[in-house]
């Protein structure tokens, strides 16, 4: 049971700094931001969970079995993420490249303390057991300065996979096109720092600031950090109704208007990337259909073209009604790993990724975000993002692109080394 108490906030902007600010003492942290996108499925500019009451932490073996479990059991908030390579619970599927992060491959956890802010209504949750907390919780919060940032040494960034083996390894993705193997492959590569020591908060706060994307998220578990700049929502779940909308299709922002628009219309009416943003829409409605009701999966946008402040992007809005003979965690496992970070036919697509690519995907390309008491959810896509092992002095983030049989290998190099741009800004 929690206590529910609700406050006025007249300064929104600078309460999510408070917050966030505030919340660094403690071992477990979701901290989601929605950036004031306009975004017709949204229903909370902000939210934050703290401090673990009950949690689950296993990898890949049963993951989904055991988070329904979870789910059912505790039917409160539940907050954490879903790591890509759950796809070897659902499929006989396996995971051997390098991973210099180490991050289980799926963490959740009920939160004793939960804020949900929406306009200037702040809605404060606590666990019974600590709802007397609640008074001096938020007098800390509003009187949190923040504390100085000491100048870190700066990052020397490697690249996993060097522009000629890229583009060697396009090359043969094409030939598996060409052979009929799949039509669409997502694929990825890291940039990493060793012996890194960066300040987490700062450099989320950095990221953020510069992307100011819809489905931002700072992470932490203990000495494990997420910091996430995602414009992508994987899935959500509003009592029966069911929400996916994949990104497949970039382009780059201009400070010159007259250039940016022309960008925007070039993305809007380039074959090769609105016939990735299709094929990966299509298998998005086959995977809904595996727990909706009859007739219910509707496209309801098609290749619509939306601007964040690095890039354009082809966005897809696909909708069904849940089966009532399924539950939430289904939803997730049936759809998983979502369709815009693999390809098409997903099982042969991953199987081809994992032969190619160096780095163990892990948090990247997975989903973060949160279960409600009633079984609804929200969950990103975890792209443009920073993943930190503070133990291990490991810092990395991926990047990858879609390839069909339309991809130059050269341009895909450049889109990647686009979307790399903020995260390469941040950690410099």
């Amino acid at each position: 049971m929690r206590v529910s108490i609700t406050k006025h906030i007249s300064n929104p902007e600078q309460f999510k700094q408070q917050l966030l600010n505030w919340a660094q003492q403690f071992r477990e942290v979701v901290f989601l931001d929605s950036n004031s996108y306009p975004q017709e499925y949204s229903t909370l500019d902000c939210l934050l969970a703290v401090d673990a009451f009950t949690s689950l932490k296993t990898d890949f073996h049963n993951a989904f079995e055991d988070l329904k479990q979870y789910q059912q059991t505790t039917r409160d908030w539940l907050f954490g993420y879903l790591s890509y390579d759950l796809k070897n619970n659902t499929e006989d599927l396996k995971s051997s490249n390098f991973d210099g992060l180490e991050f289980p491959d799926l963490f959740f956890f009920q939160p004793k303390k939960i804020f949900l802010l929406k306009g200037n209504q702040l809605e404060i949750q606590y666990l019974l057991l600590c709802d007397d907390e609640v008074e001096d919780d938020f007098t800390a919060i509003v009187e949190n300065q923040g504390s100085e940032v000491e100048n870190v040494a700066s990052l020397k960034i490697e690249q996993r996979i060097s522009k000629e083996l890229y583009i060697e390894k396009i090359n043969k993705m094409l030939g598996h096109i060409h052979k009929g193997d799949m039509y669409e492959a997502n694929f990825c590569m890291e940039f990493f720092a060793e012996n890194a020591d960066i300040n987490p908060l700062e450099k989320f706060q950095k990221l953020n600031e510069i992307s100011q994307a819809p489905f931002s998220v700072f992470f932490k578990n203990h000495k494990q950090f997420l910091l996430s700049a995602s414009p992508e929502r994987y899935l959500k779940k509003v009592g029966e109704k069911i929400i996916s909308q994949p990104i497949k299709g970039t382009s780059k922002r201009f400070l010159d208007p007259v250039e940016d628009q022309k960008s925007k219309e070039y993305l809007e009416s380039d074959a090769k990337e609105r016939a990735e943003n299709i094929m990966i829409t299509d298998l998005v409605r086959n995977d809904l259909s595996h727990t909706a009701q009859k007739g219910s999966v509707e496209v309801v946008e098609l290749c619509k073209i939306y601007s964040f402040l690095q890039v354009h992007q082809m966005i897809s809005t696909i909708i069904s009604k849940l089966d009532a003979q399924y539950s939430p965690v289904d939803v997730l496992k049936t759809t998983f790993p979502m369709g815009s970070m693999t390809g098409a036919p997903k099982i042969s697509v991953m199987k081809i990724i994992e032969h190619l690519e160096e780095t163990k995907r892990g948090l990247y390309s997975g989903a973060i975000g949160y279960f409600t008491p009633s079984g609804d959810f929200d969950f990103n896509v975890v792209i443009r993002s920073i993943l930190y092992n503070q133990e291990k002095k490991y810092v990395s983030f991926s990047v990858g692109s879609a390839i069909t049989s339309l991809s130059i290998p050269e341009k895909e190099y450049e889109e990647c080394l686009l979307k790399a741009k903020a995260m390469h800004e941040v950690l410099q």
